[in-house]
């Protein structure tokens, strides 16, 4: 005869599914969207603190981003929908790399006008030599520093400093040059490379998702963290 027996489910063991984190919270920094690459921040735990922290420094982000002179396209990126081409020959890295001190030198007009703080007095002097200058409120995407890493016609790439941007926002600077050019121009890349006192190489590849490799790296911040909220927030 058979006899049925009963034998342990072992798909809910720990040793098979792994610990059970019930509350466990993980919060995301500032946001990627789907078409850029980099650094993303998460606060785990008492780290979502942190992050708030952290927003409230107002610290300034890092891109590198692509460009590509001769057509335009509905959203600013090489993968839009074509809506014009036009020449780009005349363009040279002089031409480029003067559009980028006038855009520059206005962002810095920006940047002092939204400081609220007076130019002439020793505190602003002080902010200045450590690098503290910038808004400490809301204010629109502030560019405090762009230059030109590569060109090689049609294609060129930026690095860009800024505050409070969106990656959208520096599509749409890419389309701005060209237009300043006499010409058009698409983004092919946005890459954030550092935000805040996090760089590419604080930042964890998807290979290297693990809870050592992700302890490891907390450990490694805790200090960069600490001293740069110590040295703004006070």
């Amino acid at each position: 005869e058979l006899v049925a027996a009963s034998v342990p489910v072992l798909a809910d063991h720990p040793l098979v599914r792994g610990p059970l984190f019930r509350k466990l919270k993980i919060g995301a920094g500032h946001r990627l969207d789907v078409k850029a690459s980099g650094v993303f921040v998460l606060g785990i735990g008492h780290g979502n603190k942190l992050l708030s922290d952290l927003y409230n420094c107002h610290l300034t982000k890092v891109y590198t981003v692509g460009g590509l002179f001769g057509k335009a396209t509905d959203d600013f990126s090489d993968t839009g929908n074509l809506i014009e081409k036009t020449t780009f020959d005349h363009i040279t890295r002089e031409k480029l790399e003067r559009i980028l001190a006038v855009i520059q030198g206005t962002n810095q007009k920006a940047l002092l006008m939204y400081s609220n703080i007076d130019m002439k007095t020793q505190e602003a002097y002080e902010l200045a030599v450590k690098g503290l200058i910038r808004p400490m409120g809301k204010s629109p995407p502030i560019i405090t520093a762009i230059r030109c890493l590569q060109f090689a016609l049609p294609e060129f790439q930026l690095e860009i400093h800024c505050l409070h941007e969106t990656q959208q926002y520096l599509r749409k600077v890419v389309h701005e040059i060209g237009l300043e050019l006499k010409s058009s121009a698409v983004c092919t890349q946005v890459r954030r490379t550092r935000d805040g006192v996090f760089t590419v190489d604080d930042a964890l590849p998807r290979t290297q998702w693990n809870l050592q490799s992700i302890q490891e790296a907390m450990r490694n911040c805790q200090l960069k963290v600490e001293t740069e909220l110590e040295k703004t927030l006070a």
